[in-house]
């Protein structure tokens, strides 16, 4: 975690996620999108998502800012995905003609990961301690794992069932 006054910011694997829970000033807003180019530079992550959801108000300088926070990305080989932002904030943002044209957004943080490819832990299936499975549901090379544990294939697509007529 890498704070930014009072703006922290995760890495999560090749995600970096920012959760904006303070009033923002023009400073830090700033130091925001100083700080999280350097953090996509640093670690090559290709997803950065901010997470608006407890912002009220939004005004020209910080769309201004998520618009080049977005194009920063994009030439760092990223995705910006902006979320959570309020119908009220949206509205606004429209009627002010500033609709954050080339800012992806989405509904959530959950639908943000979705959106770049990365499966949130609650979507992983349980992996109960000592079974062959890793976590991401693969066996470890060259092991085809136990035979009486019903989730040891659970990685392996389900073909459809088909009964023979005659």
């Amino acid at each position: 975690m890498r704070p930014t006054g009072a703006v922290p910011i995760l890495t999560l694997g090749d995600v970096v996620l920012v959760s904006i829970q303070v009033e923002l000033h023009d400073e830090l807003v700033l130091r925001l999108q100083q700080d999280l180019a350097q953090q996509v530079a640093d670690t090559g992550a290709r997803g950065v998502v901010i997470d608006v959801s407890a912002i009220d108000i939004v005004d020209s300088f910080l769309a201004k800012v998520l618009h080049d926070i977005s194009a920063t990305a994009a030439m760092l080989a990223s995705t910006a995905i902006v979320v959570g932002i309020r119908p009220a904030v949206a509205i606004t943002l429209v009627e002010l003609g500033l609709p954050l044209r080339g800012v992806r957004t989405a509904p959530s943080v959950n639908a943000a990961f979705a959106m770049l490819g990365v499966r949130a832990a609650s979507e992983r299936p349980h992996v109960p301690p000592g079974s062959p499975v890793s976590p991401d549901g693969r066996l470890p090379s060259g092991d085809r794992g136990r035979e009486d544990d019903p989730r040891a294939h659970d990685h392996l697509p389900r073909e459809p069932r088909v009964r023979e007529m005659w």
